[in-house]
This record gives C-alpha cells, structure tokens and sequence, in this order.
C-alpha cells in the first residue's frame, strides 16, 4: 500500500528538501548533507546563494527567479541541522508539505557557512549563486538546473574550483558582467541554459580571472545546446583547452565565440567548435583597454592552437571592427599566434568585411573546404 501511495522509504525521503516563497534558500543549502536534492518551488526569491557542497539545486525554469537582495546579507556563525518540521527539512518526492506563509518576497537573512573567505567574498559580491571550491578540495558534482537568476550587479552563476559542476536549462539575463562563469575548474557541462541581456559573456569559461598563466585543461567540458543573445559575447574560452563548443545557437550579440590565448604555457586551444548556428551577432559594444569595438563577430580566434571550427553555420555578422567578421584568425594583442588550427566545412555567408580572415603570423592554420564568397587573403573560399 505504501508503495501504491508513492510513499518512498527512510532512506531515500532523506534526499529531498523543498523551498517555497518566502523560505531561504541558502538555509535550505546550508542544512543540506552532501549529496541532497534542494527544489525551489515557483516565486521570485531575494537572495545569493553559496554553495560548497555536492548538491542538486532545481527549480521551475522561468516560474523559480532569483533576484538580488533588497539589503546585503550579512553573514553570522554557522548552524547545526534544524529539527525535522522547520522550514527546509527532508521531504519525500511527491510528498506533501504544508506550504509555508508567503508574505511579500523579503531580503534574505540566512546564515553562511563556515568556509573560506574568497567564498564568503563571492557569496556577497553581487552574483546570484557561487559555487566554490579550493585548490586543495575542489566541490564536485553540484547540478544547478531549471531556474531563472536575473539582475545581478556582477555574474548570474559563478564556480571556481570545480569539478563536474553541470547547469542545464538555466535561464541567467540582465546581469552586470557574465551570465554563467566558471574558472579553476575541470569538466563542467553547461547545456540547454539561455543566457540574455548580460553586460559581458553569457558564457564564460576561463583559467584564472585574477592573474595570468596558462592553459588549464578542462577535462572534457562541455558547451552545448545553450541559446545566447543580447551579450556582449555569446560564449568566451579564455586560457583553457580540451573542451568543446557545440549545437548553440548565437545571435544578437556583439560577438558570438571568443577563443582567447596568449604567450603562456601550455597554450590555449585543443578543442572542438562545431555545428553552431552564429547569425547576425550586429549589436555594438564599445571597445575598452582589453579589445576595440566589438560588432558584427561570429568566431574570433586569438592566441589559440590546435582548434577544430568545423560545420557550423554563420552568416550575417556585419560591423567595422578590427575583430567583424565570420571566422577570424586575430593578431594577437599580447603577441601570442594562432597556429595550426583547422577551418573546415563551415557555411560562411553574408559576413562582412569578409567571410574569413587569417591575420598575424601563425603558422600551421588550415582552411579547408568552407562555403564562403570572400576572404582576407583573397583565395581561402
């Protein structure tokens, strides 16, 4: 009869906890073993959120939005796990919970984990969720799925030492620097996720953000099926390698796909860039100290080796940026080349000035077999 009822058994009830309008969701984090499911029930939640454990945290894709708090969180001594009965306790799946009060969305007010304090720094830096990490033990295995973060001051999500962090089908808009960012950090899965209106990349995946130094390998990390319009840049590899870029769709943007190395070791590169849609990414962005103006990018190469950009389809990508174009092999800004890169079976259209361009010095980069008109040299259609 239980098991007619959907009632599950001790064991695996213990895996869930639910979050409803006017809860915390950094509590429920907080009092969450390794391993737990967090669901967010639909509302607009006012909170960041710091996760340092292996965790699921889903939502209800555009009905579950986190937004900023009205006042900064300020965080106090850790908690021990409440007694069952309080707000954010174990749930069966399915089981029913009486729903809690739901005054007007109010600033969260949860308690932080101990932990370190680059974490506690990110946790009230302005961005919707961290996940955070050390060197010494990166947090593994937090999925992040189905749920909105929107109109943060600095990033929608943002990990840092990582290992096997996934986010799908998250929706990160209107946020004042990245939309999904993620550094220091091995095999990561982003798909299906929509990353909007954010004032830098709606994807952004990086070795370091705080000095130079080379390459990281990724491990396998995984790009795919996201959508990305209204960034700066669609989606940004910076000083990584060994991942790979496929099945999204950019458009709107003032660039689409950034690979960016420079002279450190190892070089940035040895991935897979294919099978995108990159269509009229003609918004302008003003340049700064880093880059010039930025409009009318599909692909833009700098500094980078050993990348395959084949079968993708990208076409009228318009502007008068040193960076415009459809696929762009770019001097580099700090002398870094790119060599021995593969360029093939794309479908190069429309692109202006020219569909492809191969700048600087590198050496070892092919064009091969790209439907395209027009070419910087003359001769690589």
């Amino acid at each position: 009869m239980a098991a007619g009822l959907g009632v599950l058994a001790p064991s695996s009830a213990a895996a869930g906890r639910r979050v409803h309008p006017g809860d915390s969701i950094q509590d429920a984090v907080n009092y969450a073993r390794p391993g737990d499911t967090i669901t967010v029930m639909p509302g607009t939640y006012y909170e960041n959120v710091l996760i340092t454990k292996r965790l699921t945290l889903r939502g209800y894709g555009a009905r579950t939005v986190i937004r900023p708090p009205v006042t900064a969180v300020t965080p106090v001594a850790p908690v021990t796990p409440q007694a069952p009965g309080a707000t954010g306790t174990p749930v069966a799946p399915g089981a029913a919970q009486a729903p809690a009060a739901q005054p007007p969305a109010k600033p969260a007010t949860s308690t932080t984990p101990a932990t370190s304090g680059r974490a506690l720094a990110c946790s009230q830096a302005d961005t919707g969720i961290c996940v955070m990490g050390t060197a010494e033990q990166p947090v593994v295995g937090v999925d992040i799925r189905s749920l909105t973060v929107s109109g943060f001051k600095r990033n929608g999500i943002w990990a840092s030492y990582t290992d096997r962090l996934s986010v799908q089908r998250v929706i990160s808009e209107k946020n004042g620097t990245w939309g999904i960012a993620q550094e220091r950090s091995t095999r990561g899965l982003f798909r299906d996720n929509t990353a909007r209106d954010n004032a830098e990349s709606g994807l952004f995946i990086a070795n370091t953000v705080d000095r130079e130094g080379g390459a990281t390998d990724t491990l396998g990390a995984v790009v795919r099926r996201n959508t990305l319009t209204g960034n700066r840049i669609g989606v940004t590899v910076r000083r990584v390698r060994n991942l790979s870029v496929y099945g999204n769709e950019l458009t709107g943007n003032c660039g689409g796909i950034f690979v960016v190395g420079d002279e450190g070791e190892p070089g940035a590169g040895d991935m897979t860039i294919r099978n995108n849609r990159i269509h009229e990414n003609n918004k302008f962005c003003k340049g700064n100290t880093r880059l010039p103006d930025i409009q009318g990018v599909g692909i833009v190469l700098t500094g980078a080796e050993q990348t395959v950009i084949r079968s993708n389809d990208i076409r009228g990508n318009v502007g008068a940026s040193p960076l415009s174009g459809g696929i762009l092999l770019f001097k580099s800004f700090v002398g870094a080349t790119n060599t021995d890169n593969v360029i093939r079976d794309n479908v190069v259209r429309d692109n202006k000035p020219a569909d492809l361009a191969n700048q600087g010095t590198g050496t070892g980069n092919q064009f091969v077999n790209n439907r395209c008109a027009s070419s910087v040299p003359a001769g690589m259609c």
